[in-house]
């Protein structure tokens, strides 16, 4: 009786360590939004500003929600081509590609310009704009 009920405490105790030692693993990837942002809002464009471009408004993620970023003026820069700021999706979510100027006329390439294309990447995957993950590199998934 008394060896049975050493063997019962001990079984009880055996599965009990196996229970807490699962583990759950939730990788949070920085810059990853898993709702889709919501269509964009129409803006009437401001009468055309000598000097300036009209950066449209968009959505941004603030802490749980998107809230509405509205259009502005921006100084313009000489010989170069502003590209707004999407929305793409990524890795299973949407990632916020970040505005940024490209040089007109396509005589001066720009070094990160010509590595993007060397490996398949155009406008998603460029400076300032996508950012591989740690480790996934290796994995080849960037």
């Amino acid at each position: 009786m008394r060896l049975s009920t050493f063997l019962l405490a001990g079984a009880l105790a055996a599965a009990s360590l196996g229970a807490t030692a699962q583990v759950s693993v939730n990788i949070h990837v920085p810059g990853l939004i898993a709702v889709a942002p919501p269509a964009p809002r129409f803006e009437r464009m401001p009468s055309p500003r000598v000097g300036y471009v009209w950066v449209p408004g968009n959505w941004q993620w603030q802490q749980n929600a998107y809230g509405w970023h509205q259009g502005y003026w921006e100084r313009e820069r000489p010989d170069y081509a502003y590209a707004p700021g999407r929305w793409v999706r990524a890795d299973g979510g949407w990632r916020w590609v970040e505005p940024n100027w490209k040089r007109r006329g396509g005589k001066h390439r720009d070094r990160d310009d010509d590595r993007d294309e060397r490996h398949g990447r155009h406008d998603d995957h460029g400076p300032g704009g996508y950012h591989c993950p740690p480790g996934q590199a290796k994995k080849g998934r960037c």
